[in-house]
C-alpha cells in the first residue's frame, strides 16, 4: 500500500519531467555534408564555397567529408542509410540520381529515396573544339559532322555513362544520329588536356572547367546548353541562339537529406540554404565561373530531379548506354 501511495503520489509529477526529456532543437551539434566526388570538382566547389556561411546560418560547424567512388554511389548510399537526424548531408550531383540508375541497373539502392532539400548551384554545358579546327560556330561545327559521314567524328566525355556522354549522344540523336565515336576519360582534367593536345577535337563539359582555355585561346567556345547567355561569357550563343531549339542541358549539385528526414528538418535546411544562395559574394564568385547559384524550395528540386530522372532514362535506352 505505501509503494502504491507513493506511485500515486509521484504521478502528478510525470507531465512536468517530459518536457526536459525533449531533444534540443536542431541543429545542436556539426553536421557532416558527405560529396561523392574528390576535391575540385563542382560538388567539392560548391560545398566550399557555401561551407562558412551554412556554418553560420546553422549556428553549428558544417563539416566535408569527400567520399568519392563508383560515380557517386558510395556517398549517396551512405546518407541513404544514415540516421536521419539532420546531421548527414549529402551534395548529390545530377549524374547520381538521374543516369547512373539507368546505367548502373544494379547499383542496388534508389537514389530517389534521399530527401530532397534544395538547390545549391547549377551549371549547362559548353561545347567546345580545339582551336586548330575550322569551326567557328555551331552552324560549322554541324556541317563538320555531317562532312565527316560515314567514318564519323571522335568526342570526348568525362566519363562513361556520364552527363557529357548521354547529352553528347543527345545532341547525336537531335542531329539525326551521325556517327559519332565516343572516347571515355576518367575525369574533366585529363580529357581538357588531350582536347587542347588535339588528341580528339570536340567535347562538352562544364563552363567554368573549359572557359579558362576558351580565354587563353587553347579552345573554342561553340554553343552553351543555357536558357540564356552566361555574364562570364557573353559572346557565346545559346543552342536556341545557335539553331538548336529547347536543347537545355543542366548539370546541378543538390542538397539532400537521408530517407525519412523530418520535415521541419528540411524546411530549415532550405531557409539557410536560400539565405546562402542570396548572399552577393557567393553569387558573385559562382558567376564568375559560369556557374548558376541555386535555390528555391524542397518541391522544385524534386521536380527537377523527378524530370532529369525520366530524360535521361530515354537517352540512355536509346543509345544503350552503360556505365564501364
Amino acid at each position: 500500500m505505501l509503494a502504491r501511495r507513493i506511485l500515486l503520489g509521484a504521478a502528478p509529477l510525470l507531465p512536468l519531467a517530459r518536457p526536459g526529456l525533449a531533444q534540443a532543437p536542431w541543429p545542436s551539434r556539426p553536421i557532416t555534408l558527405v560529396i561523392g566526388f574528390p576535391p575540385g570538382g563542382q560538388a567539392d566547389f560548391a560545398s566550399r564555397l557555401m561551407q562558412n556561411a551554412l556554418s553560420a546560418g546553422f549556428g553549428q560547424p558544417v563539416v566535408i567529408e569527400n567520399r568519392p567512388g563508383a560515380g557517386g554511389n558510395i556517398a549517396t548510399e551512405q546518407v541513404l542509410r544514415a540516421r536521419p537526424d539532420g546531421y548527414t548531408l549529402l551534395a548529390g550531383n545530377i549524374g547520381t540520381f538521374t543516369i547512373n540508375p539507368h546505367t548502373m541497373p544494379s547499383m542496388g539502392f534508389d537514389p530517389l529515396e534521399l530527401v530532397p532539400i534544395g538547390l545549391m548551384l547549377q551549371s549547362g554545358l559548353l561545347l567546345a573544339v580545339n582551336p586548330a579546327l575550322s569551326v567557328r560556330n555551331f552552324a560549322e561545327w554541324r556541317a563538320w559532322v555531317m562532312a565527316s559521314q560515314p567514318r564519323g567524328i571522335d568526342y570526348a566525355s568525362t566519363s562513361a555513362g556520364g552527363l557529357v556522354h548521354v547529352a553528347t549522344e543527345m545532341l547525336r540523336m537531335r542531329l539525326g544520329g551521325p556517327v559519332m565515336h565516343h572516347v571515355p576519360y576518367r575525369g574533366s582534367g585529363p580529357a581538357l588536356q588531350d582536347l587542347i593536345a588535339g588528341v580528339f577535337p570536340t567535347m562538352f563539359d562544364a563552363p567554368s572547367l573549359l572557359f579558362p582555355f576558351v580565354q587563353s585561346g587553347q579552345a573554342r567556345g561553340i554553343m552553351l546548353t543555357t536558357a540564356k547567355r552566361l555574364p562570364a561569357m557573353p559572346d557565346i550563343p545559346t543552342a536556341a541562339e545557335a539553331g538548336l531549339p529547347d536543347f537545355v542541358v543542366s548539370s546541378w549539385i543538390g542538397l539532400f537529406g537521408p530517407r525519412g528526414t523530418p520535415p521541419e528538418i528540411v524546411a530549415r535546411a532550405n531557409a539557410v540554404l536560400t539565405q546562402v544562395c542570396a548572399d552577393p559574394e557567393i553569387r558573385a564568385k559562382i558567376d564568375a565561373r559560369g556557374d548558376e547559384v541555386g535555390g528555391g524550395s524542397a518541391a522544385d528540386l524534386a521536380a527537377l530531379v523527378r524530370r532529369d530522372h525520366a530524360r535521361w532514362g530515354e537517352v540512355v535506352r536509346a543509345n544503350n548506354i552503360r556505365a564501364e
